[in-house]
């Protein structure tokens, strides 16, 4: 018996791998000729190729839950084919036994997409940022219509990059008077975090004053700025939703609560990460019962074809009742677990059949 487990795991695990491998590659090319319109100043072709490389952990934690569903249908419609199940069958082996044998290389899976999604992905997508608009805009440029935007109390800041560790390039802020007149503008080339003290470094400052009849300019090396602005509050806005860690959107989460604001978008983006696992299991038991039952005498093309089509259907449907749990005020939990549920619901009610 342990012959027969380590075999099917093997099998699986390496179909898996290499749908993995097949469908990262691929969104990786796409990204690169994407990326291409976004060539300009110093960011040039090398540097979209060292962009896509460093965000290739955050796409192999997006796509192992497609990744799975189709390495088991190949995997399993391999065996198949060979009526290596047949056999396995009629030696005794139940269905049940099997599918146990399968969910054991997908739970590794399983363990390097939490892995990645918490500690890996989230580094390199905001290094990865960072170093882009760093190297499309520099240090004194300043673009409005890219870049971060923050605003505090009666400041507005716009940071050309923002890097991990609280390092940032290309800082300008705006303070306003209580009538909405500028006070004070100033630029910094660069600004680092201090987080034994709790504030940032600002180097290379301008400063301008603007007074009733005229303006006052000043320059200084470095300056101490006080602010409530943390590298992880930053990164936060410098990420979309989907790309931070469970960890970072649950102490953001806290924060909007503490604030008395909405925090729908944050908690349906946290219970997605939280859920992960139990969507990847839905899909591959989904896919194993195709592969016993409705599946069982189709060709390969036929199996990867369904299971391209599922895990299509099944991002179109967790993105069309996400948004709308929080449009309508539901559970973000409820709109997330659901699909994965249906799938598991239906896969065991496909293998029980084929019992």
């Amino acid at each position: 018996m342990r012959l027969i487990s380590g075999y099917i795991s093997r099998e699986v695990f390496y179909s898996i791998s290499i749908a993995l491998l097949v469908i990262v590659g691929l969104d990786a090319v796409t990204a690169v000729i994407d990326e291409t319109d976004a060539i300009r100043n110093n960011y040039n072709f090398s540097d979209v190729l060292i962009y896509v490389s460093i965000t290739i952990p955050s796409r192999v934690h997006e796509y192992i839950p497609v990744a799975t569903l189709i390495g088991c249908l190949f995997g399993l419609g391999q065996l198949a084919n060979n009526s290596e199940l047949i056999v396995m069958r009629a030696a005794g082996i139940s269905v049940f036994r099997i599918v146990i044998f399968v969910l054991r290389p997908v739970l590794v899976f399983i363990l390097v997409g939490i892995f990645l999604g918490e500690y890996i992905a989230p580094y390199l997508d905001q290094l990865a940022n960072g170093q882009r608009q760093y190297l499309r805009k520099g240090e004194s440029t300043l673009d409005s219509a890219s870049g971060l935007w923050i605003r505090e109390g009666a400041q507005f800041m716009h940071f050309n990059a923002v890097f991990p560790g609280g390092v940032l390039f290309g800082v300008a802020r705006y303070n306003f008077s209580d009538d909405k007149r500028i006070s004070e503008a100033s630029f910094a080339s660069r600004a680092t975090y201090n987080s034994a003290e709790g504030y940032w470094v600002e180097e290379n400052v301008s400063i301008t004053r603007f007074h009733a009849d005229h303006t006052e300019v000043d320059k200084k090396l470095t300056r101490i700025w006080l602010s409530e602005l943390s590298p992880q509050l930053l990164l936060v806005n410098a990420l979309s939703a989907d790309r931070l860690s469970m960890s970072t959107l649950f102490y953001y989460i806290d924060f909007l609560k503490q604030q008395g604001a909405r925090a729908s978008v944050y908690e349906l983006a946290f219970w997605k990460k939280l859920n992960q696992p139990l969507v990847i299991l839905g899909l591959v038991m989904l896919g194993i019962s195709f592969v016993f039952g409705p599946l069982r005498n189709s060709a390969m093309g036929s199996k990867i074809f369904v299971g391209v089509l599922v895990g299509v259907v099944f991002n179109i449907f967790q993105d069309m009742i996400g948004p709308t749990s929080i449009v309508m005020g539901f559970s973000p939990l409820f709109a997330v677990m659901t699909p994965a549920l249906m799938c598991i619901a239906a896969g065991l009610y496909l293998l029980r059949r084929e019992r």
